[in-house]
């Protein structure tokens, strides 16, 4: 059968999934100036398919334009046709960014953290999955076992992963039921978080060649073990030169780090709606689930929503020196999580807020909670521009609506068929 290759230039929007437009690879060149059309309510897309409301009706168009840096091109030599395909931006006819663009969220982020503070970010994203590829047997959590018998699978996923471009860490089983783990190393700024959407999507491809799933949903069953994403980041300067790190600072932080630390435990609420953007997120993070409950800062502890993570001894511990959020999952889009991380951090060093002390308060028990912190909060229209603000909000608020009624077993057989 006679074939011509094909690329897709995609985005990864409010609903955490990846969509786009596919063109011949014969015409990459002008694609990569004019990209493919897109239109305004496409980003109003639910998790589960339609559009529940949108306020952009039928109008408009818009553009959507790869990125170069981003090709991933990975053939699985099976015959199938390879995974290739660009990350981009949504851009207006002229070129200039759309305002509810996920990416160019994090970028505006991005730059304002290095106009004000001299900060570049360095992050990477953890990832938990079920893998359908094996049957659940008890003592699995963490064992050879369970390593075992995912077969072939965990190699054939790092392989693809480097190919790709996304320099795999670890690949392990987890606690969960046939829960798994993969890790990549830490890049800066937006190839973080490109990184992540990468890594969520070559992971899909691998099982599905496999004839199998990974599910990245926050949870699967009510009394089960949740999927989290959690983000390692700290900072170089100028020089490149590790920033994070004081040893006489609280928790070893850094005066500025802990300025922006401090930023990101002032708005946990908020972010939550913005990096925990399911109903079933809240399942997830409830108590006894190794997920945080309180907005708590701590050392070394995997309850905490923030956690210093530990380094070993030696002459580089400025460099190892990181911080976990633990309040985000996969239904999140990684542009629009590392983007809310960078805001509240920059509102923290703005004005100089100081680390909290004590227990923290609870987090949100409800997406619908969640929702009402950010639309609560001043500064979020700063962060997204009220255009952005409302979009977001509008889509999240349809989202909740169309599960009202539904028990939380039915919620999450919604959410594990889309993630």
């Amino acid at each position: 059968m006679h074939r011509e290759p094909l690329i897709m230039v995609c985005t990864c929007e409010i609903a955490g999934r990846v969509r786009g437009k596919g063109f011949p690879a014969r015409e990459l060149p002008s694609r990569l100036r004019k990209g493919v059309g897109w239109v305004p309510t496409n980003t109003m897309i639910s998790a589960f398919g339609p559009i529940f409301s949108t306020p952009f009706g039928t109008t408009g168009d818009l553009i959507l334009v790869p990125d170069p840096e981003t090709e991933v091109n990975v053939d699985f030599g099976d015959d199938s046709a390879p995974e290739h395909f660009f990350l981009g931006d949504i851009r207006h006819l002229d070129g200039t960014p759309w305002s509810c663009c996920p990416r160019d969220f994090l970028r505006r982020a991005l730059a304002a953290l290095k106009a004000e503070a001299g900060l570049d970010l360095f992050a990477a994203f953890e990832h938990e999955f079920v893998y359908t590829g094996v049957e659940p047997a008890p003592g699995a959590p963490y064992s050879l076992d369970a390593y075992r018998r995912q077969g072939i699978f965990g190699e054939a996923l790092v392989a693809a992963l480097r190919t790709a471009g996304v320099e795999p860490d670890s690949f392990m089983p987890e606690y969960g039921a046939r829960q798994y783990e993969i890790t990549c190393d830490p890049a800066l700024g937006l190839a973080a978080a490109d990184r992540a959407v990468v890594l969520r999507e070559i992971t899909r491809a691998t099982a599905h060649r496999l004839g199998h799933r990974a599910i990245f949903a926050p949870i699967l069953d009510p009394n089960g073990v949740g999927n989290g994403v959690h983000v390692h980041f700290s900072f170089r300067d100028a020089t490149g030169t590790p920033v994070t790190h004081d040893p006489a600072g609280p928790l070893g932080l850094s005066p500025i780090a802990a300025r922006f630390t401090a930023g990101i435990m002032h708005h946990l609420p908020a972010l939550c709606a913005i990096t925990a953007p399911s109903t079933v997120s809240y399942i997830r993070m409830r108590p006894n689930r190794w997920a945080p409950t309180h907005a708590t800062l701590a050392d070394q502890d995997r309850a905490a929503s923030v956690r210093v993570c530990p380094v070993l001894p030696g002459p580089d511990v400025a460099r190892q020196f990181n911080l976990e959020y633990r309040c985000a999952d996969a239904a999140a889009s990684p542009y629009l999580t590392l983007g809310a991380i960078v805001w509240a951090g920059l509102d923290g060093i703005r004005k100089a807020r100081a680390l909290p002390e004590g227990d923290g308060a609870p987090l949100p028990a409800t997406l619908a909670d969640a929702l009402d912190a950010l639309e609560a909060t001043p500064e979020a229209a700063d962060w997204f521009g009220p255009t952005f603000l409302n979009t977001y909000l509008m889509h999240k608020t349809g989202e909740l609506t169309s599960l009202s009624g539904l028990d939380e077993a039915t919620q999450c057989d919604r959410y594990a068929a889309t993630y």
